[in-house]
């Protein structure tokens, strides 16, 4: 095989597991140049494991059109959404408080999410979503 140039590196959000080439993705994918049915074919298999989740996902295009993706976890705000049982955020967020987490789940996402955080330490990740979830309206409770 030929030396392959990268064409274009992009991220993209998906269900895991359950992605579809129709829109939102479909579209994106094949303005970039990648084969949607190809690509939702090999990431509905790569993530099995996190069925029903949004991961976020990182796909590298080459000047071949092959592509080749990376999957990152799910977004710190989806996770919080789930253990705080709310829909979504807060669109006033130093007002309206929509949903409160302990400092045990806190704990569980930051640990989660260690791979995809700049943190040196459980602890500062724990503030990273600390951060994260008043930025959302969602209290964080001892």
């Amino acid at each position: 095989m030929g030396k392959r140039e990268v064409t274009q590196i992009f991220k993209v959000m998906a269900v895991g597991g359950a992605a579809t080439p129709a829109p939102p993705l479909g579209p994106v994918l094949g303005s970039k140049g990648v084969n949607p049915g190809q690509f939702v074919q090999k990431f509905n298999a790569a993530t099995q494991n996190v069925k029903g989740k949004k991961v976020g996902c990182i796909v590298t295009v080459y000047s071949d059109k092959s592509f080749e993706f990376e999957i990152k976890g799910s977004p710190a705000s989806a996770m919080i959404c789930e253990a705080a049982g709310i829909e979504k955020g807060s669109g006033v967020p130093n007002k309206d408080k929509v949903g409160k987490i302990t400092k045990a789940q806190v704990e569980k996402i930051a640990k989660e999410k260690m791979a995809d955080l700049n943190s040196i330490s459980v602890e500062a990740a724990m503030r990273v979503i600390e951060g994260t979830a008043r930025s959302m309206g969602v209290t964080v409770v001892a």
